[in-house]
Parts: C-alpha cells; sequence; structure tokens
C-alpha cells in the first residue's frame, strides 16, 4: 500500500515505534535520497521547523552502511530508493519489516560541467548506476558519450565532474549547486516510489 500523509501517520501511530528517531539513507549530501527523507520526516513530523529540514538525517555511502546503521540502532528508520537495484536484500532481510512507502518526485535531474571546463565531443559521465539510462536522453547534441562511469550516488558523481576525473555528470540540481556545477541540459525530475523500513 503506498501511504499519502494520514495514512503513514496513523500506521506510524499505531504499530511502528524505532527506539531512535534517525532517519538513515544514502549520502553524501545533495542526494535524491537525502531529499526523500527530508520529506519523510516532515510527514512523520509536519510541526517539525523547516529551516532545520535535515535534522535527524544521517546519511551513508551506501544503502547497506545505511542498513547497518539501522541493524545497531544508531537509526530508526531506513529510506531507499525503489530504483536501486539492491533493494531486495532489505526486503528479505529477516531482521527488518517495511514499515511503509511514500512517492516522491526526486530533485530535478540533469548533464552537468565544471564551470569553464571545456568538454569534448565524446565525454565521460559519472552517475549513479539506477538513473543511467537518463544519460542518453539528456546528453545534448552534439556530445556523444565515450564512457559512463558509474559512481556510488548522485553528489558523488557531481564531485567527480568537479575534480575533473570526468567531464560530466548526470546528478541532481541540490548536488550540482553543491559542487559548483552547471547545467548543459534541460533538467527533470523522477516519480520515485520510496520504501521505509524498521527493524522487526
Amino acid at each position: 500500500m503506498i501511504l499519502e500523509r494520514s495514512n503513514w501517520l496513523g500506521l506510524q501511530a499505531s504499530t511502528v515505534r524505532p527506539d531512535s528517531p534517525v532517519i538513515a539513507t544514502l549520502g553524501p549530501a545533495g542526494t535524491s535520497s537525502e531529499q526523500a527523507a527530508v520529506h519523510l520526516r516532515a510527514l512523520l513530523d509536519p510541526d517539525s521547523d523547516p529551516t532545520e529540514a535535515t535534522a535527524g538525517i544521517q546519511l551513508y555511502d551506501s544503502y547497506e552502511e545505511a542498513g547497518k546503521a539501522l541493524a545497531t540502532g544508531e537509526a530508526g528508520r531506513l529510506v531507499v530508493a525503489n530504483a536501486y537495484a539492491g533493494i531486495n536484500t532489505f526486503y528479505m532481510d529477516p531482521a527488518l519489516d517495511l514499515a511503509g512507502a511514500f512517492v516522491f518526485d526526486t530533485p530535478h535531474y540533469g548533464i552537468a560541467q565544471a564551470r569553464g571546463h571545456q568538454v569534448p565531443a565524446r565525454p565521460r559521465v559519472a552517475t549513479h548506476p539506477a538513473p543511467a539510462a537518463l544519460v542518453m536522453e539528456l546528453l545534448p547534441t552534439p556530445y556523444t558519450a565515450k564512457e559512463l562511469v558509474l559512481t556510488t550516488s548522485t553528489s558523488a558523481a557531481a564531485r567527480a565532474a568537479r575534480d575533473l576525473e570526468t567531464d560530466l555528470a548526470l546528478t541532481t540540481e541540490p548536488a550540482a549547486a553543491l559542487h559548483e556545477l552547471e547545467f548543459i541540459s534541460r533538467t527533470r525530475p523522477i516519480r520515485m516510489l520510496w520504501s521505509v523500513f524498521v527493524n522487526r
């Protein structure tokens, strides 16, 4: 069942009582997962201060690391994008329960470059594996990707372009801003289902 705000909060209050208020997910700052965790926090606590949107959210280098934080009690909830290829491990883990799910559009994705960088006609493009198909959709003419360099997150992809490890990055608007990249393509969000896990 996809949970709207009222249903999510009803389920939370009646059946799911994590020991820790911390929400764990994929980082670093600027990922779609971070924005989804911010959204979940607002759903669970509508009276929370919007100027402290990331309070109570812990970011990890992988969903698996975030899952370990849930297992050890450092976090009370784990948010995972359903597009993540390895999400099945969380669904199959007998120590976890699926507490619910919600639909949340990601921040806008686009192809970005470091300011002033001369991009070759056949660039190397950093991307997280899950949205990699967007590279071909968004890469503008006359560019043709020479190579896709897979990274652990959209923010890591932005960092690779900033550090000129790659020519371009498929990344989100928050990550592009954080790493001072500029978009060379149109941008668009991804409508995504997010799963929330708790300890059984």
